[in-house]
């Protein structure tokens, strides 16, 4: 059990090529086969039409405070630059591409899903504000030996990774968002989108936090058996652009895994999210002096993209990827080439 800095770090570790208990049905009659952004070509289902998902490389919890501890699960390189994948809301530490997973394994990257406090195996926890989520961070770093390193957070991950960059500007070389929310309180806000309605709602999820967190960890129990199908259902509902990502079985696997073995024990975080969006963030979107790369699709019915241009306008160095027609999935089906442009960033900072 590794120690650093008197922090403890718990971890489970998994072959690369085990297999984890979620499998989905395929509409292919053969091996889909997904190209990757080298060129080369993973194979991603049985022939009998069934995915498997392969499981972290290590997988743990880390002390973070009195109490307190945060899950994490590790793909690709563990000699790597180290990436920080921050999930959406609702999501956990798995909640990251098959693509994304293998393009690291052949690039040198160590990717790292990082839960947040009452997902999976993580204690929950509501932060006082969106920066104290970077406490947290720094310290699974040391525990991890992570000196320097780049943080992409997806949806409600993104005020998270904002928040890190603008905490940690000595250790965090790059940051990039994937149709991150938006500030709706303070001098960097903006109104409209789904925050609209959570900040209209914080104060009841507050209020009735516990018994949400109960019902929720149940809805969870119950849909096993069912969710592939409501899965698809879901896929049905969504906009054209995520549809065709969530029918995808390599997509689909990634995510019921994530559900159901990186969610299956809790899931308070997304009303903890929820609330602490809705508050002021505790920094200024001017003080996040790392160069932070955003991509937006401009039909996400969830995020607006005008959100992400507002974001982007009031960040020191920011570049925003406009992404036409796509909706509020289309960074996760954008993984390799998001981790290959921030690795080419990388490399251009290192030459300086």
């Amino acid at each position: 059990m590794p120690r650093t800095g008197g922090k403890t770090a718990a971890v489970s570790p998994h072959g690369g090529g085990e297999v984890a208990e979620v499998v989905v049905a395929s509409e292919a009659t053969g091996s889909v086969v997904v190209p990757s952004r080298s060129g080369r070509q993973t194979p991603r289902a049985t022939l009998s039409g069934m995915i498997p998902i392969a499981r972290p490389k290590l997988e743990g919890n880390v002390a973070v405070g009195d109490d307190r501890q945060l899950g994490f699960a590790e793909f690709g390189d563990p000699q790597g630059r180290a990436v920080f994948w921050l999930h959406g809301t609702p999501g956990a530490r798995r909640q990251i591409p098959t693509e994304a997973r293998v393009y690291a394994e052949q690039n040198h990257i160590r990717l790292i899903g990082v839960d947040r406090p009452g997902i999976g195996s993580s204690t929950p926890f509501q932060y006082p504000n969106v920066l104290a989520f970077a406490d947290d961070l720094r310290t699974i770093a040391d525990v991890l030996g992570i000196d320097q390193m780049a943080v992409i957070g997806l949806s409600g991950g993104g005020p998270y990774t904002l928040a890190c960059a603008a905490a940690m500007p000595d250790r965090i070389v790059l940051a990039g968002v994937l149709g991150g929310v938006a500030p709706s309180v303070g001098p960097d806000a903006i109104g409209g989108g789904v925050m609209a309605l959570a900040s209209t709602v914080a104060p009841v999820i507050s209020f009735a936090g516990l018994p949400l967190r109960l019902a929720a960890a149940g809805v969870i129990q119950l849909l096993r058996p069912v969710a592939p199908a409501a899965l698809q259902l879901y896929a049905r509902l969504s906009p054209e652009a995520d549809r065709q990502l969530l029918v995808r079985p390599e997509f689909s696997a990634m995510f019921l895994d994530d559900l159901l073995n990186g969610s299956r024990k809790q899931l308070s975080a997304p009303f903890a999210d929820v609330i602490v969006f809705a508050r002021d963030w505790g920094f200024r979107l001017d003080e996040v002096k790392v160069p932070v790369h955003w991509w937006h699709g401009d039909k996400d019915h969830i995020v607006p993209f005008e959100h992400g241009q507002h974001v982007v306008s009031r960040l020191p160095d920011a570049a925003l990827y406009h992404l036409p027609g796509e909706s509020h999935l289309a960074g996760l089906g954008r993984a390799e080439e998001i981790l290959g442009n921030m690795m080419d960033l990388w490399n251009e900072l290192d030459a300086r």
